[in-house]
């Protein structure tokens, strides 16, 4: 069996195809659950645990849950090294929602 290599291989895809592909990757970059994102920036459980001053059980269970404080998800996207936006999509476009910027960080005891 010949081996090639992979770029001989993109080269015959036809170039709608390869729009095609590159557009579905671009949207599966752009929309990952909140597991994915952390594995994308080189992140395990513990390191992200270890930045948010908590355990590594604690992320486990935020990573699995579909409903959380916009306070703990923006402490998370930080500590990741991100900025979290909140936006609403309408047909003529995106609008920020800014008054999630200005969320205080909650005191530590």
């Amino acid at each position: 069996m010949k081996t090639h290599k992979f770029s001989e291989l993109l080269d015959k895809i036809p170039p709608e195809r390869r729009a095609d592909i590159e557009e579905r990757v671009k949207q599966l970059r752009a929309e990952m659950p909140l597991n994915e994102l952390r594995a994308a920036r080189d992140l395990t459980q513990q390191q992200l645990a270890q930045s948010l001053n908590v355990n590594q059980a604690v992320i486990s269970r935020l990573e699995r849950r579909a409903d959380m404080y916009v306070s703990t998800l923006r402490n998370i996207i930080t500590a990741m090294g991100g900025t979290l936006e909140i936006r609403a999509v309408f047909p003529e476009g995106p609008v920020i929602i800014r008054q999630f910027r200005e969320i205080a960080k909650p005191e530590k005891p």
